[in-house]
């Protein structure tokens, strides 16, 4: 009885062993490596923090010998502001880790957003203005360091209302939209919005004496301050210029115009007050397309009418015709083949019976809801009602009768 009792124990430990090698480790509530994400082509190092802007997810994370590749780290510091440093300390960095860095004067405190070859390819895309600009990384941040962070981060606010306050007082043509503060407190860099240029060396000199830090001001666009302050578009997704965006070319109202798109300003202006910068994603696709469609001069000639050009579908190739000039009349819709047919047949003095090529009598859909009653459901339910209460009442009669007896 001992021996099957063991065995019986043996057993169900090699069951419960069993059970656990199947389990993943996400399924154990260990942490999961990048090696387990690297089986199914996505790595855990190279996912972005989702509270960071301008995220950017690095495909060499999980590739053997990347971090050797380069000493270069990207670092990022508040909104959509970074900048490429040496880690000439060999630090063992990661994406995600908050590091102290050197800045002009004293140091500033950022967070690693992307390290490996990924760095190089990123520095051809927004190559650094000289290579003094490529400064170095001191050191993984210390508690004291985040205290300092912190308490200049809680001014930024309070200055920049009373910067704005300043600016005002002065009659200055300018908005200022964001102040960021240095890791270290020493230096604050304004943000500034302006129309034309802006004479700002007195408004330098008392915010020198009101905030005792050194003075940096910069001017931005109107895409790069709704960049910064981020927000989302009439898609539902998040601003392009917040998550990827970093290099902003011209909208013109012509791509509204080769893509047919109303040309009403509210509809077109994004959050920035400026044309969509998605307008320019599709317009060479539209462009491209538009060739393939007939001139809108041409009018088609059948035996029995003229049909003029009223609107096309320029993706799916399909041109719309009417019998009178500017209303829509007798609308007929015909792919862009068939009317180059037609255009070709009318140069060689022929007429076509009409438009389509096949005429066919179209199939009317079948409405479901009309086939039966909509209240079938409703009477079904009275009549089980009545029935109970036939029954109900019956019982009562039937015992009614019993009891007078």
């Amino acid at each position: 009885m001992q021996e099957e009792n063991n065995i019986t124990i043996d057993t169900t430990s090699q069951a419960q062993q069993t059970t656990a090698e199947e389990k993943t480790p996400m399924e154990k509530g260990e942490s999961v490596p990048a090696v387990f994400f690297g089986d199914r082509g996505l790595s855990r190092k190279g996912c972005p923090r989702q509270s960071v802007q301008l995220n950017v997810y690095d495909y060499f994370a999980d590739v053997p010998g990347n971090a050797d590749a380069t000493d270069l780290v990207e670092v990022q510091f508040k909104n959509t502001r970074k900048g490429y440093y040496h880690n000439s300390n060999h630090l063992p960095l990661e994406k995600g880790d908050v590091v102290a860095v050197e800045a002009s004067p004293g140091h500033d405190i950022g967070t690693v957003t992307m390290t490996g070859k990924l760095v190089l390819l990123q520095m051809k895309r927004t190559p650094p203005r000289s290579p003094e600009d490529v400064r170095r990384i001191y050191r993984k941040v210390r508690p004291v360091d985040m205290e300092k962070f912190e308490e200049a981060k809680a001014r930024e606010h309070e200055t920049m209302i009373r910067s704005r306050q300043i600016a005002k007082e002065l009659g200055l043509e300018m908005k200022i939209g964001d102040v960021e503060y240095q890791g270290d407190g020493l230096k604050a860099i304004f943000y500034y919005i302006a129309d034309g240029r802006v004479d700002f060396r007195q408004l330098i000199k008392v915010l020198a004496e009101a905030f005792h830090v050194r003075i940096e001001m910069k001017q931005i666009g109107a895409r790069q301050e709704a960049g910064r302050i981020g927000g989302f578009g009439p898609c539902g997704r998040e601003l392009c210029c917040t998550t990827w965006m970093r290099n902003f070319s011209s909208v013109s109202t012509a791509a509204a115009r080769f893509q047919d798109l109303s040309l009403n300003p509210q509809k077109l202006a994004g959050q920035c007050a400026k044309l969509k910068c998605c307008m320019n994603f599709e317009v060479d696709q539209y462009v491209e397309a538009s060739k393939l469609l007939p001139s809108r001069e041409v009018h088609l000639e059948t035996k029995d009418s003229t049909y003029y050009f009223f609107k096309a579908d320029i993706l799916a190739g399909l041109v719309t015709y009417s019998t009178d000039r500017r209303l829509a009349a007798n609308l007929v819709t015909i792919t862009t083949k068939r009317a180059m047919e037609i255009i070709a047949k009318n140069k060689e003095g022929e007429k076509p019976e009409s438009l389509e090529e096949n005429k066919v009598a179209p199939v009317k859909p079948i409405d479901l809801a009309t086939q039966e009653e909509l209240t079938r459901f409703d009477n079904s339910r009275k009549k089980k009602r009545k029935k109970k209460k036939k029954s109900g009442n019956a019982a009562e009669t039937a015992a009614t009768n019993g009891n007078s007896k």
